[in-house]
């Protein structure tokens, strides 16, 4: 199993976005079949350092689109996301989040910035540097739109449908 301290948004972008439950982004550091990820407070949650434990669903399909000039300009996540076990590393308390299936479509922007939407089950982080700001981790059963701008920020834009506090879930 892989285990990855975070200490910067720059590996939760890349890797996944931390909507974990349903995708794995590009060029990964979480292509490893097994990951542990490590949050501390004040990071993923307030209270308590958060730990992330999961499983990469290999048969996971993501595409690429290119422009004509070879850049690329937009991607594709879909299918079965992965199973992960959400722990307050303080308490003990662990939640179990079963793999379901999920969509998740990123633009890339002219100006560099990106433009993601996901459907269906994903895990999403905002730290405190976010717009809204962090520490929060929610699970959203429904859509979500968000962006990131060209530093790492991720900016809320609108949910529709279910979602749940991981943190208030642990304590």
């Amino acid at each position: 199993m892989k285990h990855m301290p975070v200490s910067s948004k720059g590996l939760l972008t890349a890797g996944a976005m931390l909507a974990l439950l349903g995708s794995v982004g590009p060029s990964t550091a979480l292509a490893d079949p097994d990951f542990t990820i490590d949050l501390p407070a004040g990071l993923a949650c307030a209270n308590f350092d958060l730990r992330i434990e999961g499983t990469v669903n290999p048969n996971r399909v993501y595409r690429e689109f290119y422009d004509k000039s070879g850049n690329l300009v937009r991607y594709i996540s879909a299918g079965k996301g992965n199973e992960l076990t959400v722990i307050n590393l303080f308490t003990g308390a662990r939640m179990i989040l079963k793999a379901n299936g999920s969509v998740e479509k990123t633009h890339i922007n002219p100006d560099g910035t990106r433009t993601s939407m996901a459907m269906g089950h994903n895990l999403i982080i905002f730290f405190p540097s976010d717009n809204p700001p962090g520490p929060s981790t929610t699970l959203y059963v429904g859509r979500v739109v968000w962006t990131v701008d060209t530093s790492g920020v991720w900016t809320l834009v609108s949910t529709a449908g279910d979602s749940t506090d991981i943190c208030a879930e642990l304590e």
